[in-house]
């Protein structure tokens, strides 16, 4: 009787190996709050009617935004996570196919969504089509130049990322590539997330790295948020005109106007 070979078993995939129970983990938490933070200091004072965020409903990246309608669209499957946040206008739909008209959103925020997508650059023509000449897109995702990025490197050799797994992570510099392809123009910047790539409670025991990093090595946080605002051929705002006042001229008096036209001009 020939023996049954065993039949291999794999591993478990380790808790970080899936985007949302990534960010269940001290890790993602770090992230999500520090998102949150710099989400709430981008938005406060962009103006408009319609505000929509693609994906990630873990977050309110428009909480601190004053317009009356704000939205996001979530993909089918993310449909277990609807009550995270009541506050939220469901939409379901595609990230490379939004439902929406052409150039009638004010706002469109863009958390980790060109990272996890297949096409990002259909991702980002979309939000060009939808975008209202002035809108503002914000983008945030993870930057390879960081220690975060180094660690999922040498991870990913091994077979035990530290990162999720599926993401294709983005440096900022190919970000900026694209948007000024798109005619899109920076408007600011922010990097943070400067400890240590460490798993467990490890991280929060590193909060004096924030304002070291923040001062000595900026460039090399884990996190970057970038803004950028549409312009449109023939559309830009300006600043504030500077007009020269035009000296009043003092007016005569009827007497010295009647002097004058009497006077002779031989005399």
């Amino acid at each position: 009787m020939i023996p049954t070979p065993p039949t291999p078993t794999q591993s478990p995939a380790p808790p970080w190996s899936s985007w949302e129970r990534w960010l269940q983990s001290p890790p993602g938490q770090y992230v999500l709050k520090w998102e949150q933070a710099c989400f709430d200091q981008i938005v406060d004072n962009v103006f408009g009617f319609h505000a929509v965020q693609i994906g990630l409903p873990q977050i309110h990246s428009l909480r601190e935004n004053r317009m009356p309608l704000h939205a996001i669209l979530i993909h089918a499957n993310d449909s277990s996570l609807l009550n995270t946040n009541s506050s939220w206008n469901y939409i379901e739909g595609e990230s490379s196919e939004l439902p929406f008209a052409s150039e009638s959103i004010d706002l469109i925020v863009l958390p980790h969504v060109l990272e996890f997508a297949a096409d990002p650059h259909q991702i980002l023509r979309e939000v060009d089509r939808v975008l209202r000449p002035e809108g503002r897109l914000v983008i945030s995702g993870f930057n390879p130049a960081s220690l975060w990025g180094a660690r999922q490197y040498i991870s990913r050799l091994i077979g035990s990322p530290y990162l999720p797994r599926d993401g294709q992570f983005i440096s900022l510099i190919r970000i900026k590539d694209w948007l000024q392809l798109l005619n899109f123009s920076l408007d600011r910047g922010h990097f943070g997330c400067y400890k240590l790539p460490l798993q467990g409670q490890g991280i929060s025991r590193m909060d004096f790295l924030e304002p070291m990093g923040n001062r000595w090595w900026p460039i090399f946080g884990a996190i970057f948020v970038v803004s950028a605002i549409k312009r449109h051929q023939g559309i830009r705002l300006v600043g504030q005109i500077q007009t020269s006042l035009i000296p009043k001229i003092a007016p005569l008096s009827p007497a010295t106007e009647r002097g004058k036209l009497n006077k002779d001009p031989l005399q």
